[in-house]
């Protein structure tokens, strides 16, 4: 693809500028990973050269600090004492005892632990009634999940102890300028000011950690172990196996009686199949929706939205599993089409491949359109009506309107959902699952895969049904990889994140 010069592009009409765009990241791509590679070797040694200015700088405080300084990088809080910061040294000098205590009472052990993730399940014994007693000793999970939280807890603690040997240092320069450093009442007060916003964001920021990043950090882990079904715990131990379970996954030769790989490229190519068919028919229906019902001369406007509205209004859960009954081989669909005679066979709704994947993909538009159908009639009532005007003056048809003012206003204004309803139909859960459950399982699967699942539903049985959690943590990681290079591409094309002096 040629490049153009910038009145070249700037003369061009704005579906082609996107498309060029498009296709000018694309040429530009291999490039730019280049660029990305050679900068791997640079970004090191900067690394390298940040990680030498940080010890250099804690030794410049340890040879510049008088002995209270230097005192205080082996006891936390102790310059605070002898420098009348009594709060500030209670509470430095209790975290290091909680983190002495803590290490010496589990931390160590856990960290200790996961150099093999345990040595012995269970100890088996008789009794004196000559009854074999099962003593449970090493648990592999456990030892994971808490030598996990133990790293966390050491990285806080170092950052901590950080804090205070940095505080005692300003102390010092400060008292020896003859300024009085702050009290701790004055830290309080501040954290009530100034610092409000570190006491706001500090129980979310906790909560993040735990339940946010804990589990992802865990869960990558998982994926380098035999985590599985004939591992355990507690009666027995999984450990660690390197890339194995990567290379199972992304094998290029699938034949034998393992063939994760095979079941692995065809649920990802139904999921991103799925994904895009589901969001782009949902957008264009449920805005060629709004436009119809937006239109002059159109009556009862209200009744259509309140209409579409109410498959909003019912919970989804309810609605899908009522579908998926009506079309079931005994449901309501397949009983009234025999009555009628047009069928002399039940069909396979959700028996057959083919037929289940058309279905789930239009009983989404009918949950879909209606959210659509909402943000586009917004987007609409908000497009300066003079625009309209102007074209239909210069004779411009229906089709140039929308293609010319309507669509680009709508992927300016929502590009960003665009974006998220494709990462979510990726993952999404709900319809799948409870329409067909996976169905229709079929041989050529591995791991209690069907025709119609996703990843993520494929995730889920991995996990709650056949206790694959090495194959399922390998899958997650794989989805985001997916999702966030999609992602990162659709944000470099995408109207509302560029050009926005064109819709000013």
């Amino acid at each position: 693809m040629s490049k153009l010069t910038e009145l070249e592009y700037l003369g061009l009409p704005p579906m082609k500028r996107k498309l060029y765009n498009a296709g000018q990241f694309f040429v530009r791509l291999p490039g730019n990973v280049l660029n990305f590679l050679k900068k791997i070797p640079l970004g090191i040694w900067k690394a390298i050269c940040a990680v030498g200015r940080f010890f250099a700088g804690i030794g410049k405080i340890f040879a510049d600090g008088d002995w209270k300084t230097r005192l205080s990088f082996l006891v936390m809080g102790f310059g605070q004492f002898f420098r009348h910061q009594i709060g500030r040294g209670i509470l430095f000098l209790l975290m290091e005892g909680l983190f002495i205590w803590f290490m010496c009472a589990m931390g160590g052990g856990y960290l200790y632990g996961l150099k093999d993730l345990g040595t012995q399940a269970t100890i088996k014994t008789l009794n004196d009634y000559g009854l074999e007693v099962v003593t449970y000793k090493d648990n592999s999970l456990k030892i994971l999940l808490y030598g996990v939280l133990t790293i966390f807890i050491v990285v806080g603690f170092i950052y901590t102890w950080l804090i205070n040997i940095r505080q005692n240092y300003t102390a010092q320069k400060l008292i020896e300028k003859g300024v009085r450093p702050k009290s701790f009442k004055n830290d309080l007060k501040s954290l009530t000011d100034e610092q409000y916003y570190k006491t706001l964001l500090a129980v979310p920021l906790l909560g993040i950690t735990l339940f946010t990043v804990l589990p992802i950090f865990f869960m990558i882990l998982i994926a380098f172990t035999n985590y599985d079904y004939s591992h355990l715990p507690p009666d027995k131990l999984f450990g660690w196996v390197g890339l194995e379970n990567f290379r199972t996954i992304l094998a290029t030769d699938a034949s034998g009686s393992d063939k994760f790989a095979y079941t692995f490229r065809e649920i990802l190519i139904w999921t991103m199949i799925w994904a895009l068919v589901a969001t782009f028919s949902n957008y264009f229906l449920g805005m060629f929706v709004a436009i119809c019902i937006n239109r002059k001369g159109i009556k009862f406007k209200k009744v259509f939205r309140t209409a579409l509205v109410m498959t909003i209004a019912i919970p989804q859960f309810v609605s899908l599993l009522l579908v998926s009954k009506m079309f079931s081989d005994e449901g309501i669909v397949n009983n009234i089409l025999l009555q009628l005679g047009w069928i002399s066979d039940k069909i396979g709704f959700w028996t057959t491949q083919d037929m289940a994947r058309i279905m789930v993909l239009v009983v989404n538009l009918w949950v879909g359109i209606p959210y659509l159908m909402l943000i586009a009639t917004g987007v609409l009532m908000n497009i300066p009506a003079d625009l309209y005007e102007s074209a239909k003056i210069d004779g411009a048809s229906g089709i140039k309107q929308f293609t010319k003012i309507t669509l680009p206003y709508m992927l300016f204004v929502t590009g960003p959902y665009l974006l998220t309803s494709f990462t979510a139909n990726i993952n999404n859960f709900n319809v799948i699952y409870l329409l067909t459950a996976g169905a229709p399982k079929t041989m050529e699967f591995q791991g209690g895969a069907g025709g119609t699942d996703l990843l993520i539903t494929w995730l889920y049985t991995l996990t709650v049904t056949n206790n694959d959690y090495k194959i399922a943590a390998v899958i997650g990681i794989l989805v985001f990889i997916v999702v966030a290079v999609i992602s990162l591409i659709v944000y470099n094309v995408s109207p509302a994140m560029k050009n926005e002096e064109d819709f000013q």
